[in-house]
C-alpha cells in the first residue's frame, strides 16, 4: 500500500500552535531519501516548508517559518511531524506531507522532487 496519511490541522488564533503528524506506509519508507510538508493557499502556489532527510536529519525550511516550525521524524512509527509555533494568518492553508525518492536536498524545496503525497490537512489562523 502507497500512503501517506496526515493528521492535526485546525483552526487556531494568532500566536497558537498546531502540531502535524505524517505516517507513512512501509513501501514509502522503503524508498524515501527525504519527507516534506508542503502548503499551498487559495491562488497560490504550493511551497516547501520544512524537509528532513531521512538518513542524514539534515533539515531545511523556508526563511518564513524558521524559527517557528519543527520537523522532526520517528522512524520507529514511520512518522514525520511538523510543529508549528506562533502561527500567524499567512500560515494558513492546506499542509501536505510528502515523499522523495530521489534528490531531495539544495537550498529550496521542489513539488517535482517529491513522489508520494498526503491527502493534505487543513491549517486556519485567525488574527
Amino acid at each position: 500500500q502507497v500512503q501517506l496519511e496526515e493528521s492535526g490541522g485546525g483552526s487556531v488564533q494568532a500566536g497558537g500552535s498546531l502540531t502535524l503528524s505524517c505516517t507513512a506506509s512501509a513501501y514509502i519508507i522503503s524508498r524515501r531519501n527525504c519527507m516534506g510538508w508542503f502548503r499551498q493557499a487559495p491562488g497560490k502556489e504550493r511551497e516547501g516548508v520544512a524537509r528532513i532527510h531521512s538518513n542524514s536529519g539534515w533539515i531545511y525550511y523556508l526563511d518564513s517559518v524558521e524559527g517557528r516550525f519543527t520537523i522532526s521524524q520517528n522512524s520507529a512509527k514511520n512518522t514525520v511531524y511538523l510543529q508549528l509555533n506562533y502561527l500567524k494568518p499567512e500560515d494558513t492553508a492546506m499542509y501536505y506531507c510528502a515523499a522523495a525518492e530521489g534528490v531531495c536536498w539544495g537550498t529550496s524545496m521542489s513539488p517535482d522532487q517529491y513522489n508520494y503525497w498526503g491527502q493534505g490537512t487543513q491549517v486556519t489562523v485567525s488574527s
